[in-house]
């Protein structure tokens, strides 16, 4: 059976290109579809050692930062593919529209699809995004004459998918109310470095952790706010993604300058050596987004003793035991983070139970459970 991987496009490296690039070890002769890669993005080092086949959009200088505008290009970019010599097309989806490469009736024409999805386009059906640059008036107005046409798009390639995969109950229920469809739930795999010292009950660390693109909606205001007004040390791990706007505006909240005490530090991007020394090394780690699809970091923390602080919603309630191997709260704002820190502080969370929650969500469970799932399709 010839198998054909596709996603969105190879640039930022998340949770999304986590998942793809074990889906790549699992069907290791697969090439990847993508819309564009960008060689100068955190995840092509991932992946340039695969055999990546771009669109035509690939050789259009500068698309890679023009691709949220462009975005209504989206059926003239994925319909550019011929997949026709595929037996199975794996697609991983999230907001770029990436499914709709099979066929429903599972005709000889068509490769059968599943469709892995991350969560169905968070732009097109209300859910907060990571650029709010809908806060401009004519950009609402153009929006809302793309999302609507898009909308019917996304809908109409979401039927021409035989199989989905949702990452988490929470996206297994945008599926089915958005597309009407039925879904089986895959959780992503956590796949950083094993680290050798697992993290000792009695051992005290004095900051607060967060890794994550510096992007809005992610909570990244909330916890360096909090930080500031309570006192508290905060690291957060990662790079800006499109435009440094949230970066800049969190650095002026910070008011970070030439010999600032770093109370709050932002470090960039850091290797999975680092980011394993800085999980192992958090009192907690803080999960804030409001709905969010899943939320891989969490479950990397708890995998090294280390206990999340999350708002109560989304796929963070699928993943953190609450006041087992963490805390859930549910008053998302600057003063009930703080209150629920302080109430973290009180808990006696065992590093053990973090770990034995975490191995629930491990990179050999994922790679049984897909292999098993594409086994049972193409009997």
């Amino acid at each position: 059976m010839k198998v054909a991987l596709i996603h969105d496009y190879i640039k930022e490296y998340g949770g999304a290109e986590r998942v793809l690039e074990v889906l790549s070890e699992i069907f290791s002769d697969a090439p990847i579809f993508t819309a564009f890669y960008d060689k100068k993005g955190t995840a092509y080092e991932h992946f340039k050692n695969k055999k990546l086949i771009p669109s035509w959009v690939q050789y259009f200088p500068f698309f890679s930062k023009l691709s949220s505008p462009l975005r209504f290009l989206t059926p003239l970019i994925w319909g550019s593919f011929d997949l026709s010599e595929y037996d199975i097309v794996i697609s991983s989806a999230s907001w770029y529209i990436t499914k709709g490469f099979g066929s429903a009736k599972r005709n000889q024409k068509h490769p059968i699809e599943i469709c892995y999805c991350h969560t169905p386009p968070r732009w097109l059906y209300g859910y907060n995004t990571s650029l709010n640059f809908q806060k401009y008036p004519i950009v609402r107005v153009y929006a809302g004459i793309v999302g609507h046409f898009m909308r019917l798009y996304d809908f109409k390639q979401a039927q021409k998918v035989n199989y989905f995969i949702a990452n988490s109950q929470e996206v297994a229920g945008r599926i089915k109310k958005f597309y009407k469809r039925d879904s089986t739930v895959i959780y992503p795999p956590v796949c950083l470095p094993k680290s050798e010292k697992r993290k000792a009950k009695s051992e005290k660390n004095d900051y607060y952790f967060i890794v994550s693109r510096i992007v809005g909606a992610k909570g990244l205001d909330l916890a360096v706010e909090a930080a500031l007004k309570a006192g508290l040390k905060l690291k957060i791990a990662g790079s800006s993604a499109g435009y440094s706007f949230e970066l800049n505006k969190l650095k002026g909240k910070a008011q970070l300058r030439q010999g600032f005490d770093g109370q709050v530090e932002f470090l960039g991007q850091v290797t999975d050596e680092e980011l394993v020394k800085l999980y192992k090394g958090a009192k907690a780690f803080l999960a804030l987004s409001l709905d969010e699809d899943f939320g891989i970091t969490p479950v990397e923390a708890m995998s090294f003793g280390t206990p999340v602080i999350a708002f109560n919603g989304g796929g963070y309630k699928e993943s953190v035991l609450d006041k087992k191997t963490g805390l859930l709260f549910d008053d998302l704002s600057v003063d009930g983070l703080i209150k629920a820190i302080k109430q973290f502080n009180n808990l006696e969370i065992d590093p053990e139970d973090c770990i034995k929650q975490a191995e629930k969500f491990s990179k050999e469970r994922f790679k049984k459970e897909i292999k098993e799932f594409v086994g049972s399709k193409v009997k």
